[in-house]
């Protein structure tokens, strides 16, 4: 089988596209054929050795694989050779083959193409644990989403206004704003894109505020991290939720404590992987939540590329370069 991977740490031009052995299945594994791999930004992180996770080298990115399952290992149930399925790896999807254990696979309804469900998991799965575990997003409440045109920024535009709240989409352009308008969100903010001086950061938060009647927002969706994240705390209504969801911009942030305890609002962690492994039935039940949404209509992945295997270095620059407007798919088998 053929693989894309890296074999020393570095930028995406470093990845090589080699032949492997096909896996077998271990106990409790079951063995994809992958047709489609999306691509997240701790793929930009873990190939330059600059992720929490470290697999050992060489390995494949890609943490998302859509496909068909061919093997089963000892003891798995509830899943049959020719399930369609979406699974959540970690790393190691850009192949065209991979093991992976069976509580991390998601059957897949017929008329969910492989493309859109590799682009799926991570985003939708990340943003619906953030605002329905982590925040408790209640109906009626106000949601401002950063990078709202990023993959995670677009799927939580989505689940906001499935959940009922008014969601304002924050991102650099008016274009971006204007994409998440069209998933849904209610109101826009287009914010200045690098540092930001304190003049801007000011006018940030009074956009905000103007936005949400004065009072603020309930709840902060931050994939960006940054100069932005000062400002949007400094703009958050009593008792609100701020979900520290990944640092886009580079800088992790410092920011002042006092202002939690001014505004008795919450600063809180969104770590999906470490949710899932800890409560995989409760992510199960979550995954399925979201593929029945998907059936009905509410939820329609936005992607901006598709790239074959050997332009996979490509898809991985779109995001380390903030190109991508919802998500970047690798075809490892062109439909």
């Amino acid at each position: 089988m053929k693989a894309v991977l890296c074999k020393e740490f570095g930028p995406p031009e470093k990845l090589v596209l080699e032949d492997l052995p096909s896996p077998s299945p271990k106990a409790g594994e079951v063995v994809m054929e992958v047709h489609a791999c999306g691509i997240n930004f701790p793929d930009v992180l873990l190939i330059q050795d600059k992720y929490q996770f470290k697999p050992p080298l060489p390995f494949a990115p890609g943490g998302e694989v859509a496909g068909v399952i061919t093997a089963l290992g000892e003891g798995v149930s509830g899943l049959a050779v020719g399930d369609r399925v979406i699974g959540s790896t970690g790393w190691g999807g850009m192949a065209e083959e991979i093991a992976v254990e069976a509580s991390r696979c998601t059957p897949i309804p017929d008329m969910m193409d492989f493309v859109p469900a590799s682009a799926f998991l991570v985003t939708y799965g990340t943003s619906h644990y953030a605002l329905k575990h982590r925040a408790k997003l209640q109906p009626g409440e106000s949601l401002l989403v950063m990078g709202a045109a990023g993959g995670v920024g677009l799927a939580a535009v989505e689940l906001g206004k499935v959940m009922g709240a008014k969601v304002i989409a924050a991102a650099s352009s008016e274009e971006k704003v204007a994409i998440a308008k069209e998933h849904g969100a209610d109101d826009g903010i287009v914010y200045p894109s690098g540092s930001l001086d304190r003049g801007q950061q000011k006018e940030f938060s009074e956009q905000i505020k103007a936005l949400t009647d004065g009072q603020g927002a309930d709840v902060i969706y931050d994939p960006v991290g940054g100069d932005y994240a000062e400002p949007a705390l400094r703009s958050m209504n009593w008792e609100g939720r701020y979900l520290v969801i990944g640092f886009a911009a580079g800088d992790i942030p410092r920011v002042p404590l006092n202002l939690a305890l001014l505004k008795g609002c919450q600063i809180v962690g969104v770590f999906l992987g470490a949710y899932i492994a800890r409560s995989p039935e409760q992510h199960r039940e979550n995954v399925e939540e979201l593929v029945r949404w998907y059936t009905e209509g509410k939820l329609k992945p936005h992607i901006s590329a598709i790239y074959p295997m050997e332009q996979a270095s490509d898809a991985i620059n779109d995001l380390m370069h903030r190109r991508a407007k919802g998500k970047v798919v690798v075809a490892v088998r062109p439909a």
